[in-house]
C-alpha cells in the first residue's frame, strides 16, 4: 500500500501525489520535474548540475551529481506538491491505496461531493 497526498483547487480535477522515493525524479531529474509542472525546482536542479559540472572535476563532480540525484529522488514528490501549492492547490488530505486509480476511488468514496464535481469536469 502507498500513501497519496490529495491536492484540490476549485474547477479542476483532484491531483494525487504519491509519497516516497521517485525513480523518475532520480533518473530524469529536471525533465521529470518539468513533466510534473514543477518549473522552479526543475530550473534550480538544472542550474545545480551546471554548477557542479563546472566547479567539481572528475569523481568529485560525479559524486556530487549522484548525491543531488538521490536528494531529488527522495524529495521529488514533495517538490511537486510544493509547486501545486504555488498554483493555488490546497493540500486536503492523505489516502492510502495500491495505485493512483485506487487512491482516486478512495478519495471519491470519502468525499462524495468531489465525485459529482469530478464527473462534471470529465464530461
Amino acid at each position: 500500500m502507498r500513501s497519496w497526498t490529495v491536492h484540490l483547487r476549485r474547477q479542476t480535477l483532484p491531483r494525487l501525489i504519491p509519497e516516497g522515493f521517485s525513480r523518475g525524479a532520480f533518473l530524469f531529474g529536471p525533465l521529470w520535474l518539468l513533466s510534473c509542472g514543477a518549473w522552479i525546482p526543475a530550473v534550480l536542479q538544472a542550474a545545480a548540475y551546471a554548477i557542479i559540472a563546472r566547479a567539481l572535476p572528475g569523481d568529485a563532480g560525479f559524486a556530487a551529481g549522484f548525491g543531488l540525484a538521490l536528494l531529488v529522488g527522495f524529495s521529488g514528490n514533495d517538490l511537486v506538491s510544493w509547486s501545486l501549492g504555488l498554483r493555488g492547490y490546497v493540500l486536503s488530505g492523505v489516502v492510502v491505496a495500491r495505485d493512483a486509480e485506487g487512491a482516486l476511488l478512495r478519495l471519491l468514496e470519502m468525499r462524495p461531493e468531489l465525485a459529482t464535481e469530478t464527473a462534471r469536469l470529465l464530461r
